[in-house]
């Protein structure tokens, strides 16, 4: 003997029959054959509606790791626009003589970077009367900037009686390109990261941030060595030299590259080293 069942909705009106073997949903709606099936293909939506992405090697990117990934992108895109910004300007040593050594209104001071070397004519009437030297070099002037031959002709530069070292020259612009080279590497790795979800990227990128960081400081050396070298050649003319702003920015890059690399390399760790270190109590002890 067959039982009816009526199927009510949430107001308590009453829909109809259910079918034999359906079962009332605490919505309301019927569950049968239908929804035993949702279940065996893994189609319910048990565990929230959290986003999580499956990637082709079995791992899972979630919305948080990928926010930390792009945070620490940032980071990594911050050392690349300091380093491209440091390289492609000449300020990277500012070089004055006295400003009374040429007994003239004007005294001349130069500059120099990677690529090209400016020298400037200033007004002794604008240089702080308690500095002692010409400059600095942001004071209006008359500039003239030369590119260096060192990668075309292979010509030393002279300024002041004084000789650069090309090999030193040539070294500290080759690692400067060899750093920029690893910076593009880790931002491709990153890109792929992102967009197929495959968290092994992220190991590669981490090895190429931090070794470009750690060229653009061997950079800074290698050139302070070749300032020095400079600055021995001839003791004609006394010259007093500082570092300036451009060093100032590869500097900084230097640090910021290997900062985004060790993100990025902890973001690869398949635990959490926060965990580890400072593993959490049960709540029931």
């Amino acid at each position: 003997m067959w039982s009816t069942f009526f199927v009510t909705d949430e107001e308590g009106r009453t829909i109809g029959p259910a079918a034999p073997g359906a079962v009332a949903a605490p919505g309301g709606a019927p569950q049968g054959a239908g929804g035993m099936s949702s279940l065996m293909t893994g189609r319910s939506t048990f565990g929230g509606n959290k986003r999580r992405r499956t990637t082709s090697t079995g791992h899972t990117m979630s919305e948080a790791q990928e926010g930390k990934i792009k945070l620490a992108f940032f980071v990594a895109i911050v050392g690349v626009v300091l380093t491209v910004l440091g390289m492609g300007t000449e300020f990277w040593v500012e070089l004055s003589p006295p400003k009374s050594f040429y007994n003239n209104q004007t005294c001349l001071t130069a500059h120099y970077g990677l690529w090209k070397g400016c020298t400037k004519t200033l007004w002794v009437s604008d240089i702080d009367p308690e500095r002692e030297s010409c400059g600095p070099a942001e004071l209006p002037g008359e500039s003239n900037c030369t590119y260096f031959k060192f990668f075309t002709t292979g010509e030393n530069a002279v300024m002041f009686q004084k000789t650069t070292r090309k090999n030193l020259n040539v070294a500290a612009a080759m690692l400067a390109l060899f750093s920029l080279f690893l910076m593009v590497m880790g931002a491709i790795c990153i890109t792929m990261s992102l967009s197929k979800e495959i968290v092994f990227f992220l190991k590669p990128a981490s090895v190429c941030f931090i070794l470009s960081g750690l060229l653009v400081l061997v950079t800074l050396i290698v050139f302070h060595q070749s300032v020095l070298a400079f600055l021995a050649s001839d003791h004609t003319v006394p010259l007093h030299h500082e570092l300036s702003w451009s060093v100032s920015c590869i500097g900084c890059a230097g640090a910021v590259l290997i900062v985004g690399g060790i993100l990025f390399l902890v973001l690869a760790l398949p635990y959490s080293p926060w965990q580890r270190c400072l593993p959490q109590k049960d709540s029931s002890s």
